[in-house]
């Protein structure tokens, strides 16, 4: 994955760099050219204007300029400045006069007698015509600038038409391409490793992310992200190595969850098993099967039980179970509740506190589920408090929440496990083997179904005085 993220990053911003430095280098050497064309013209006007008003002055006919040493003297020191060419022609464009040397020592050259091609005289404005042409004169191609040259009478008598090489402009664009290329090495260089640099950083994390992502998908849950920034890619980052530590805490609680389940199918599977075998093969004496039988019957409804408090668990955990809402009376539901435990409270003498504080709240809600929830935690205040304890019942109420408290004297909870009473198989009553009935869910199917209607629960305790269970569920829904 860091082969293809980091190679089609790069070389995609590795692209887009070379093509811009050349698209700038591109308009650079077009913008120079048309300034140096410029700047040629501008020349090339001056020398051609300059010799056709001292022609004008000069001469009443071309046919005189042939013999004019002081117009040949002209020409040549105007052209010798910038290194031009100048013709004079007649008006069908013969030259008649050359600034060359061999012009100036002979009165003729090679290029006396031939004829200006008619693209580049015709066209002529009152500011001449300018352009790029090789003349049939030379064999690259050169800037010219042509005007017309007036005698004194406002007569024409011949053009003048000055030149210049192509070849010394071009080896300056070469010389100015150069010297772009050498001075942008440093800053394209360095473009380079930034972009490089910034590359690895995006793939990096991500080729990181993607080794984790395998390695959760094999079960191992330990790898980590390093946080290297606080911009997107740090954010991400984050994000999955806090999701990772949510799946390594659920694949913790999977596990936990499983053992538990096998370990609390296994003990009264084996007690089933046990006590079948001793009936089928005779062990156990048939005067004692019935007592036998009734033990696995417990068993057997145990877990009956357990099967189905972890379908209750699966159904609200996934959102399968469909809360059926209904308004109700909370202080009709409790009393009910604690009617039905009459029998266990007078056994073990208990004393009941706070029911007639108790006011009638209508509540909104799944009765049935409710009803497991109170049932629940009267049954455990009942079950863990001391014979002729106390169990406290309390109520708080405003225009949003109902506020329910039960609290029981008793052993208590230490305060190390108290973090684990709402968790599966979680046992209060671990320490009292005589108590088969306890499966350690009741709690936590509790914790759901409040969490389920949007409310909340929280225990308090102290060893050896009280535990406290205070659930808020909201009236209005």
């Amino acid at each position: 994955m860091r082969q293809r993220l980091f190679g089609k990053y790069f070389l995609t911003m590795a692209l887009i760099i070379v093509f811009s430095f050349g698209a700038l280098m591109l308009i650079l050497t077009l913008v120079y050219n048309d300034y140096v064309a410029d700047l040629k013209y501008d020349s090339l006007k001056k020398v051609s204007t300059s010799v056709s008003d001292f022609a004008g002055n000069q001469l009443n006919a071309i046919e005189e300029a042939q013999n004019n040493r002081g117009l040949y003297y002209i020409v040549k020191n105007v052209s010798g400045i910038n290194d031009n060419d100048v013709f004079i022609t007649n008006n069908y464009g013969i030259i008649k006069v050359c600034s060359c040397e061999e012009f100036g020592q002979t009165g003729t050259c090679g290029h006396s007698g031939s004829k200006i091609p008619d693209t580049v005289l015709k066209n002529q404005g009152l500011g001449g015509n300018k352009g790029i042409g090789d003349l049939d004169l030379y064999k690259e191609q050169q800037y010219f600038y042509t005007c017309r040259i007036f005698n004194s009478d406002n007569k024409q008598i011949g053009f003048v038409v000055s030149t210049s090489s192509l070849a010394s402009v071009k080896q300056l664009t070469k010389k100015v391409i150069r010297f772009f290329l050498f001075s942008a090495i440093v800053p394209v260089a360095l473009l380079f490793f930034a972009l490089y640099g910034m590359t690895l950083k995006i793939s990096r994390p991500i080729k990181l992310m993607s080794d984790a992502s395998k390695a959760m998908a094999k079960g191992d849950f330990s790898k980590r992200i390093p946080v290297t920034s606080d911009d997107e890619i740090g954010e991400l980052a984050v994000s999955f190595n806090q999701m990772t530590n949510s799946l390594s805490r659920l694949e913790e609680t999977r596990k936990s969850f499983v053992a538990n389940v096998s370990h609390e199918l296994k003990t009264p599977m084996t007690t089933i098993s046990g006590f079948v075998d001793g009936i089928i093969d005779g062990t156990i004496e048939p005067e004692k099967q019935k007592y036998y039988l009734t033990i696995v019957s417990e068993e057997v409804k145990r877990l009956s039980r357990m099967v189905q408090s972890m379908l209750s668990i699966s159904k609200l955990e996934s959102g399968e179970f469909v809360l059926k809402y209904e308004k109700f009376d909370f202080r009709e539901l409790l009393l009910r509740i604690v009617v039905s435990q009459e029998q266990r409270i007078e056994e073990k003498k208990l004393d009941i506190v706070g029911l007639d504080s108790i006011e009638s709240v209508t509540l909104n809600a799944d009765k049935d589920l409710i009803y497991r929830v109170i049932y629940n935690l009267v049954d455990n205040a009942i079950k863990f408090t001391d014979e002729k304890g106390t169990v406290t019942f309390s109520q708080q109420t405003d225009a949003r929440n109902l506020k329910f408290v039960i609290r029981n004297t008793g052993k208590g909870i230490p305060a190390t496990e108290l973090p684990l009473v709402f968790e599966r198989f979680y046992k209060l009553d671990k320490s009292r083997s005589a108590n088969k009935t306890s499966m350690g869910l009741g709690l936590y199917i509790v914790k759901t179904i409040v969490k389920t209607h949007g409310g909340t629960i929280s225990v308090s305790s102290v060893e050896n005085e009280f535990t406290e269970f205070t659930v808020t569920l909201p009236l209005i829904k």
